[in-house]
């Protein structure tokens, strides 16, 4: 199936404990596959194994483009209480471009899907949040239109995260659903491999035919294009020269 965006928005490095490449690798394999951007999204510090705060706020470090790719510093966040707190500090968090928020069963335990809503929600009001990542877990319910709703107040992205669909049994139907309320209510969809192995970078064959076959809008989709990603983060008053 054709590539059917030019930005990578969601994948790890070893700086996460459990993924396999370095971010120069990462970078190199969009660069093969003929992407024209990449975030790099490690976990946050309550994921086991992971890098301490500081490996985030240090990120401006990483070059702006390698080898032509342009390269986002991001971080994917993990939620710690229900309500939508996270384990990366205001201080790192501005000097980022791209953030998603997640809920991880190592991080916090599964509730009501009250609890998770709120947790979500939560997240979603947080300024230095962009995203929220694979809420179509199945260990996570949450009232969908209800969060679909927040985002699009927001003017946050919702992940349909194409590994969800290999390593989380039963996510396709919650993330069809999801899918659906954000063509409802016009709001923002990102589609992220998760990889966490180069080899992923860009892969989002499910998610590309469930967009396609849903019919879901093409300007609602932020990593489309490059020039669609920089005008999403424009949004949230991130003013990133190509």
């Amino acid at each position: 199936m054709k590539m059917f965006l030019e930005v990578e928005t969601h994948c790890h490095t070893i700086a996460s404990g459990h993924a396999y490449n370095t971010l120069e690798e990462m970078v190199l394999e969009a660069q093969r596959k003929g992407l024209k951007g990449i975030c790099i999204t490690d976990h946050g510090p309550e994921m086991p194994g992971s890098c301490n705060s500081l490996y985030f706020y240090n990120l401006v470090v990483v070059p702006r483009k390698i080898n032509g790719i342009m390269v986002f510093r991001g971080c994917e966040a993990n939620i710690v209480d229900y309500e939508g707190n996270i384990d990366i500090p205001e201080a790192a968090l501005k000097r980022l471009d791209f953030v998603i928020a997640s809920l991880h069963d190592v991080c916090i335990p599964s509730g009501t899907v009250s609890d998770h809503t709120r947790a979500l929600i939560g997240a979603i009001k947080n300024p230095y949040i962009h995203c929220i990542g694979h809420p179509g877990n199945p260990l996570y319910e949450i009232d969908k239109e209800e969060v679909v709703i927040a985002a699009k107040e927001y003017k946050k992205a919702i992940e349909i995260n194409n590994s969800s669909f290999y390593v989380r049994e039963k996510s396709k139907e919650n993330c069809i659903e999801i899918l659906k309320l954000c063509k409802k209510h016009g709001v923002y969809i990102a589609m992220g491999s998760d990889a966490h192995y180069k080899a992923d970078i860009g892969r989002c064959e499910i998610t590309q035919k469930l967009v396609c076959e849903y019919e879901f809008p093409p300007e609602l989709i932020v990593n489309k294009s490059l020039e669609s990603f920089i005008s999403f983060l424009k949004l949230h008053g991130k003013d990133i020269e190509v």
